[in-house]
Order: C-alpha cells, then sequence, then structure tokens
C-alpha cells in the first residue's frame, strides 16, 4: 500500500537522503531500493522521484555526477546523487524529528499493536475507520 501524497512529502526526502547515506545510486536503483526496502510503501515513480531529486539538489543536500554505469548493464553514462555534508546534517535532524514523531505516535497507539488490537474488538480504532460514532 502506497502512502498518500502528504505523507510522502515528508517521508519520501529523508528517505532518499538515507539510502543516499550508503553511497552513490542513479535514480532507477534509488526509485527501486525504496520500493523493495519500504515493502512498496515509498514506491513512487519517475514523476515524483526525480522532482524530488531536483528539489534536494537545488537546496544543496544531494550533487548530481555522470558516471559510466557498469559494464554488465551496458555501460551507458548514468546520472548519479550523493549526500553533500549539508545533506548528512540534514538526514541526521530529520532522523531525530522522526524517532521524536514515531515515538509519540507509538504512545498515542497509532502505531505499533495497539490499533490492530483496538479494530479487532471493534473498539475506537475500528469506530473511527468506520465511520461510525
Amino acid at each position: 500500500m502506497r502512502v498518500e501524497r502528504e505523507m510522502m512529502r515528508g517521508a519520501g526526502p529523508v528517505a532518499v537522503l538515507k539510502l543516499l547515506a550508503d553511497g552513490p545510486m542513479y535514480g532507477y536503483q534509488l526509485g527501486e531500493a525504496l520500493t523493495r526496502r519500504s515493502e512498496g510503501v515509498l514506491d513512487m515513480g519517475q514523476g515524483t522521484l526525480y522532482p524530488m531529486l531536483y528539489n534536494l539538489e537545488a537546496k544543496g543536500l544531494v550533487e548530481s555526477f555522470l558516471q559510466d554505469g557498469p559494464s554488465a548493464e551496458g555501460g551507458r553514462e548514468r546520472k548519479y546523487y550523493r549526500l553533500t555534508e549539508k545533506g548528512k546534517k540534514r538526514l541526521a535532524t530529520d532522523m531525530a524529528q522522526w524517532t521524536r514523531v514515531a515515538k509519540a505516535m507509538a504512545g498515542l497507539g497509532v502505531i505499533g499493536a495497539e490499533p490492530a488490537r483496538l479494530a479487532a474488538a471493534g473498539g475506537p480504532a475500528a469506530t473511527v475507520q468506520g465511520g461510525a460514532q
């Protein structure tokens, strides 16, 4: 299940920065890694990913460079992206913020086992999701 556009605006950039923390990647490779490592939740098409990369580059968080791809894949030139020092700092800040948000949401029962348990029992989560009060 993919996430809604508004959630993707917050999650997408930090996910891309995190992937680039492991080393340079080209656009298609980033898209595939996002899909695979998020089990499809952060799956985004080229129409979302590339504008996001251009935006991150304009902010100085990533930089691009041209390099020949692996010879096993035809060796054609590709545009790779890597984190800048500013991007590394932003990633650290964003990760700390996401950790605080996740902890707060868990405390509220929004994430974790609590919402599923309440829904199964016909409790408040089921009522809100079902639309009845």
